[in-house]
């Protein structure tokens, strides 16, 4: 207990030292955290052994999961707060057919130049691993694109679609994975699931939304019992909290594997509760600010987890150049082409594509789930070795993407510390 509190704190010095040093290179702060993480991870600080002062290995790594995964709770519930009926009804056809195509196009276009690969060297990558990354390829991280933009204030059309577009991403690209997977299993055993290809994933988008949708509606209905600010913010991260521990919960019926989609559970609890909630607003603002300790953890402990030796691999490091090189271009070319059918403005049709590329959680997800197939251990050394370079690199090209949008403004040289100086406060005088 006490190594891993003491390690959590310096963890947590790190991110925030490591963010220091990127402010002066001008780089977002995700990827100061990253950096962080992969300095005191087990392939380089955390190799030494010292107790406390890094992570010694990919076991302890993987011991902190439920802080990522409350992180990502907390994160996909602020964008659940996008999904406000007054945008929905200015972007919300623009979002879903952008959110679908995007990810479609994707698919497609890393699966045929992944399956090229296989028929030219079939003993490099087998079919159904062809198949699978294709749809790997499709999910977007939507963590560090909202750490982007929080952090940058952004804001304006093309943040508000990314958003919303993120978020629909997941969806897709759950669906997409199942039918893709299923048809790589096929591939291996000779026979179609029906159930697996097509019935499980509609069924857990569905639940999810529902369960999402009635934590939602409980939440606001317990915040009407509740006046004051602190313990409104207490009883929303109590539902969070709630939403992500339900969202873990799998079982089967009738040969049926039911499960949840922590993303889209969290996500739906936000959207619903953002739009029957007047004070809403205002609670998600507090909730940002009190989950930053949290969201420097998630990602620091995301970059402990990036495996470099995977980089000693030329074999994986070949897949994953070629799936790297097809998967940005899929993005960029599917979000531009759909920009353009739903009549989105240049500056999105220009800028959209390339805030969609950081990949992690929900495609490492999806590459655990691929494990299972005879050439599981490539798909998801292709994928680790994905994730190791757009986390890397996603952060700032996203920021570069929203200032040449104009959707950042020039940061300033304010001080908190001068802001909040009680020597310059003004006083005010009560008569009466």
């Amino acid at each position: 207990m006490k190594e891993t509190l003491i390690c959590l704190a310096f963890a947590l010095i790190v991110g925030l030292l490591m963010s220091r040093l990127a402010k002066k290179l001008n780089l977002p702060a995700v990827t100061a955290y990253l950096i962080g993480g992969l300095l005191i991870g087990p392939f380089c600080l955390g190799a030494i052994g010292l107790g406390g002062l890094g992570f010694n290995s990919l076991e302890q790594v993987h011991g902190l999961n439920i802080i990522t995964q409350t992180a990502l709770g907390f994160i996909a519930f602020a964008i659940g707060n996008e999904f406000r009926l007054s945008q929905l009804k200015s972007m919300g056809k623009q979002a879903i057919t952008v959110g679908i195509l995007q990810a479609v196009v994707t698919t497609v276009i890393v699966d045929i130049a992944l399956i090229a690969l296989h028929l030219i060297k079939p003993e490099i990558l087998s079919l159904p691993a062809a198949i699978t990354l294709g749809a790997i390829a499709s999910a977007t991280a939507p963590a560090a694109t909202l750490m982007v933009v929080r952090q940058y204030k952004a804001d304006g059309p093309l943040t508000k679609l990314l958003l919303m577009v993120v978020a629909i991403d997941d969806a897709v690209g759950l669906v997409l994975f199942s039918a893709s997977f299923g048809i790589a299993m096929a591939l291996e055993q000779g026979s179609v699931s029906v159930v697996s290809v097509v019935l499980e994933p509609i069924i857990e988008i569905v639940l999810s939304l529902v369960l999402g949708a009635v934590g939602g509606v409980l939440l606001n209905w317990l915040e009407t019992y509740f006046h004051s600010r602190s313990k409104r913010l207490s009883l929303s991260a109590a539902f969070v909290l709630l939403m992500v521990g339900a969202s873990q919960i799998k079982f089967e019926v009738g040969g049926v594997h039911v499960g949840f989609s922590l993303l889209l559970v969290c996500m739906m609890t936000g959207t619903v509760f953002c739009n029957i909630c007047s004070t809403s607003e205002e609670l998600m603002n507090r909730v940002e600010s009190w989950t930053a300790p949290l969201n420097i953890l998630f990602f620091v402990i995301s970059g402990a987890e990036l495996d470099l030796k995977i980089l000693s691999n030329p074999l994986v490091l070949l897949v994953g150049v070629i799936y790297i090189i097809f998967r940005s271009t899929g993005k960029i070319f599917g979000a531009n082409i759909s920009c353009k059918m739903t009549k989105c403005s240049d500056a999105i049709q220009k800028n959209l594509g390339i805030t969609l590329l950081p990949q992690a959680g929900v495609a490492l997800g999806m590459a655990v789930t691929a494990a299972s197939l005879a050439d599981g251990a490539i798909v998801r050394n292709v994928v680790l070795f994905s994730v190791l370079v757009y986390e890397l690199i996603g952060p700032s090209l996203t920021k570069r993407s929203l200032l040449a949008a104009g959707e950042i403004k020039p940061e300033g040289r304010k001080s908190s510390r001068k802001e909040n100086d009680p020597t310059k406060r003004k006083v005010f005088t009560l008569h009466g």
